[in-house]
């Protein structure tokens, strides 16, 4: 048969291959581990994975439930669509609050105000409670150059920890769990998606995101090259004023560290045609939480972060 001669309807396109590459990784992992869970702040990359877990399983329903570390300082609109999500797809979602650590003194506030960092223990309380063996999460590797290293199943030691030099080989699309009692896998099924192919995924499959994502109208204040939200948890020093300016936020995380980009997108088509566009990972962008220093992510991730 000659090159012509192929069919090419039954090549798949790059959505399609991200998808089922996805897919793949997730039913091997329920197959495989005893108490999966999957980590949901509501953001665009958890909602694609529950969607992706969602067909997987399709039409029973998720194996397994959602958790999220909540740091006290989200936005509004992030817990309404979280705990609405949870709810439209009947799974149970557990929520480890920072406040509870930091009332009963587990925890001390940063000097800067940032909560990001403090959710690392009540996430590793949570896994160590749940007795999870495996713990989904939406990142990708094109956000930062500590995910970019980091394999698709990930194990983390006994005190949640990650070491970048004993990563496992994953040839051929074969993942390596094996763990012993204590330790945890991290799973990222959608590590090979850009930016780019979520969104073009998210209009693919028509899947609700929060607002913050479109552009919309919002008091800001700008600190750092970067617009920030006026609220309880961000608030304008003296030389700094406040403005409405239309925005959208690329990443949604904790409200003290997240800031927003001037944007017109207010709706998905004009959110693919920025983001083709746009030369900084939304990380990058909009993250101050990754510009403490050259290697904030890998810092936080080696202690058991995300």
């Amino acid at each position: 048969m000659s090159i012509d001669q192929i069919d090419t309807r039954t090549s798949l396109s790059t959505l399609d291959a991200l998808e089922s590459e996805a897919i793949h990784i997730i039913r091997e992992v329920v197959a495989e581990f005893e108490r999966p869970v999957l980590l949901f702040s509501g953001g665009k990359d958890s909602v694609t994975v529950l969607h992706l877990a969602a067909k997987a399983f399709w039409p029973a329903k998720v194996p397994f439930g959602l958790l999220h570390v909540d740091s006290g300082h989200n936005f509004d609109e992030i817990l309404d669509f979280r705990d609405r999500t949870a709810a439209k797809y009947g799974i149970d979602l557990t929520v480890a609050k920072v406040q509870d650590y930091i009332d009963d003194g587990r925890l001390r506030e940063r000097a800067d105000g940032t909560r990001n960092v403090l959710q690392t223990q009540p996430l590793l309380d949570a896994i160590a409670a749940g007795r999870h063996d495996a713990v989904f999460g939406g990142a990708r590797r094109d956000e930062d150059k500590a995910r970019a290293k980091e394999r698709i199943l990930s194990l983390r030691d006994e005190f949640g920890q990650w070491n970048p030099n004993s990563q496992r080989p994953e040839l051929w699309n074969l993942y390596n769990g094996r763990h012993v009692p204590g330790e945890h896998v991290r799973v990222f099924p959608i590590s090979n998606f850009t930016e780019l192919d979520v969104w073009s995924y998210i209009a693919r499959e028509n899947i609700e995101l929060p607002s913050l994502y479109y552009a919309h109208e919002r008091e800001v204040f700008e600190r750092d090259g970067m617009w920030w939200a006026t609220g309880a948890f961000s608030t304008p020093r003296e030389d700094e004023t406040v403005v409405t300016k239309t925005v959208r936020y690329r990443t949604v995380g904790d409200m003290s560290c997240t800031g927003a980009v001037e944007s017109e997108a207010a709706d998905i088509e004009a959110v693919l045609a920025e983001v083709a566009v746009t030369t900084v990972t939304e990380r990058g962008a909009t993250r101050a939480d990754d510009r403490i220093s050259a290697a904030a992510m890998e810092d936080r991730k080696k202690d058991g972060y995300f």
